[in-house]
């Protein structure tokens, strides 16, 4: 069966709803997150070049694409509990490493197995291509989460969402970062004046350096 069994496993992407449970006005699938997270840290990566700093594309390309195929087998946990703890988050990557190790022992043919472990690996490290990957992936849950807020959704786990999201991509030291809060966020916040939720407020309470 072999790379038959990965290509056709690419179609359950499609059917992970994110952020389950609760009401929204739109909803995203993980397929559809991958696609974004790839696009934003497109353009991160070039900002981070723009400022003299060498991207290995190949590794974020391969990480940013690949970075949730995990959730195939585990779903998509809520960000509050996915880090409830650092030992549950540990042992949810254990899970979901472990499942991808074993899928990719029983189903992708030998000589391709060391390739597959690479690009299926947790990609989030210290690396500037992990920390970009990081920023990628918290920026679609600021722009998922404003979406809603904006038009009107008051479940608290979207302000949530927004701020915690917001708060962890502020204290990521990248170029990137830098240019995302001087010249798209206050873009963001101009676009919300007529929004029922105060998500300037929300954003000055994330990136409270004393909160």
């Amino acid at each position: 069966m072999g790379i038959h069994i990965y290509f056709q496993s690419l179609n359950d992407l499609e059917r992970i709803i994110r952020c389950p449970g609760k009401f929204k006005f739109e909803e995203h699938s993980v397929a559809a997150h991958s696609w974004k997270v790839v696009q934003y840290a497109k353009t991160l990566a070039d900002i981070e070049e723009s400022n003299g700093v060498s991207i290995d594309w190949k590794k974020l390309y391969e990480i940013t694409s690949s970075h949730d195929y995990g959730e195939i087998f585990i779903g998509d946990i809520k960000t509050p509990v996915k880090h409830y703890s650092l030992e549950l988050r540990g042992m949810l990557q254990q899970v979901e490493e472990g499942m991808i190790a074993h899928f990719i022992d029983e189903h992708i043919p030998v000589e391709l197995q060391d390739i597959f472990r690479r690009q299926l690996r947790e990609g989030k490290d210290q690396t500037v291509e992990g920390l970009i990957l990081e920023v990628a992936d918290k920026l679609d849950q600021v722009y998922e989460a404003f979406t809603e807020l904006k038009r009107g959704n008051t479940e608290k786990e979207f302000v949530t969402m927004y701020r915690e999201a917001l708060r962890k991509i502020s204290r990521i030291k990248l170029h990137c970062v830098d240019y995302f809060l001087a010249h798209i966020l206050p873009d963001l916040i101009s676009e919300s004046e007529a929004c029922p939720v105060d998500i300037k407020r929300i954003t000055q309470e994330a990136l409270d350096p004393a909160q």
